[in-house]
């Protein structure tokens, strides 16, 4: 198990060296993606049209954008340009495992500390057009950890994968999950409250009413120090939680809550809390019963990031219809498609077109599923989600209408720069199987057992 583990390790390390002298070549680059078929998303499709990628924004989008004497040109014809897509429920890339489970509240846990830059799902997502995820804390706690906005820059490190200035969030939960219903404890141990429903609702408004006290107690504290001009001499600043102080940022709208969730009824009962501690809720994830509430989700302004067609998979998701992304679009709800699942992220584009079959949406309006909603759930649709001049330059360069099952993806850029191609992916894959074999065997000709020597018959007489 060692001996895998290290040449898997290796192999890794290879594909990042691999890769990231790749985009050393891209790097600084002014790039003109032309002649493709441009879905804008916010702004239509473009027809043979062109990008111009300058400083790793996008520079123009047209019809007769002209390259630069200095530009990459890359010649787009019969393909199709999208945004980045993006992944507003992801748990790939962390280390350790995802739920921090042995207490009803971790609100002051983060994901960000233990991201994996190294986990192989993050370029097969990567592959499959994918270049920004919210990455959560998962669902044992009513209220969980705090989440990490990413950008699926392959070869980086695990704070140049950060999203810059995407705003903080955290993880709520309802229902089975953080009332363990689907968790034993070991015997002898002692179920961990809570374990209904009720219970679940309890701890929310327990932990937030904690907040808003230890919230006031510290602006009471800076009152008294702006009263003396910012002397602190005598006065003792109240002690620090950092708990609290995550859920402090979610009662002053500085810290976005994703809330994982299935009822009806369970939903209604959150937007209730919300309101009553002045707060409102970023999304609601999974929400497969949001057709039901969708008015009410809208009046509040959540957004929604659910599945395509998940159902049955457990009680909670009995009454789950493929319809209901539509649904909610229309009733006005700011709905996305999330994977929950590093293989489905492989495939969000297909998730989006089944909301044209199931509901009727549009092709703008679909796509927007995977791009354009997510970003404005994340608070980051200044930057991503869209084809328009002054955003970053995510772009995802399809062989076909990226709503074929026989489109795959070719190129995807991240911030200008070539992240993932086909192409060259291919090209490494003979040079990388080449390299695992020899160092199989260099591994295999070291482990070998050493043949021990033979003993003297007498003992040494020493000197």
């Amino acid at each position: 198990m060692k001996t895998l583990h290290r040449l898997g390790t290796i192999v890794v390390g290879l594909m990042l060296v691999s890769l990231a002298q790749a985009e050393g070549r891209s790097s600084g680059q002014t790039i003109l993606i032309r002649n493709a078929t441009i879905m804008t998303v916010t702004k239509g499709t473009i027809k043979n049209g062109s990008i111009l990628i300058r400083d790793g924004k996008i520079a123009a989008v047209g019809k007769r954008v002209r390259a630069p004497a200095d530009a990459q040109v890359i010649d787009a014809t019969g393909k199709y340009v999208i945004p980045g897509i993006i992944d507003c429920h992801s748990h790939i890339a962390v280390d350790g495992g995802v739920n921090e489970g042995s207490l009803a509240v971790t609100a002051m846990v983060r994901i960000e500390d233990v991201l994996d830059p190294t986990d192989i799902n993050i370029y097969r997502d990567l592959a499959g057009g994918v270049t920004t995820a919210n990455i959560l804390h998962g669902s044992a706690n009513p209220i969980g950890g705090q989440n990490a906005v990413i950008k699926l820059r392959w070869g980086k490190t695990a704070k140049e994968m950060l999203f810059e200035g995407a705003p903080p969030g955290i993880k709520f939960a309802l229902g089975e999950n953080p009332k363990r219903s689907n968790f034993s404890p070991p015997p002898g141990t002692p179920r961990r409250f809570p374990a209904t429903r009720m219970g679940v609702e309890y701890v929310i408004r327990e932990a937030l009413t904690e907040a808003r006290e230890y919230m006031r107690k510290w602006d009471a504290y800076r009152q008294k120090v702006a009263a003396r001009n910012g002397d602190r001499n005598d006065l003792i600043p109240p002690k620090r939680d950092l708990k609290l102080e995550a859920l402090a940022e979610v009662l002053r709208g500085e810290r976005l809550v994703h809330a994982h969730c299935y009822r009806a009824d369970e939903i209604l009962m959150l937007i209730r809390l919300a309101e009553e501690f002045g707060f409102q809720i970023a999304t609601f994830q999974h929400v497969l019963e949001g057709y039901k509430v969708a008015k009410e989700i809208a009046a509040h302004g959540a957004g929604a990031s659910t599945f395509s067609d998940w159902w049955a998979y457990k009680v909670e998701a009995y009454d789950a219809i493929p319809y209901n992304a539509a649904i909610m679009t229309r009733k006005g709800v700011v709905v996305s498609l999330n994977s929950d699942s590093a293989e489905l992220a492989r495939r969000l584009n297909l998730e989006a077109a089944k909301a044209i079959k199931y509901g009727g949406l549009t092709e703008d309006e679909a796509l927007a599923l995977v791009t354009i909603n997510p970003a404005k759930q994340l608070h980051i649709d200044d930057r991503v989600g869209s084809i328009e001049v002054g955003k970053d330059a995510d772009l995802v360069i399809f062989s076909g209408h990226p709503f074929s099952v026989y489109s795959i993806v070719e190129k995807v850029f991240i911030d200008g720069q070539i992240y993932f191609d086909r192409e060259a992916d291919l090209a490494r894959r003979a040079e990388i199987e080449k390299e695992k074999e020899t160092l199989k065997e260099q591994l295999k000709s070291k482990e070998k057992p050493k043949k021990k020597t033979e003993e003297p018959s007498e003992k040494p007489t020493g000197r």
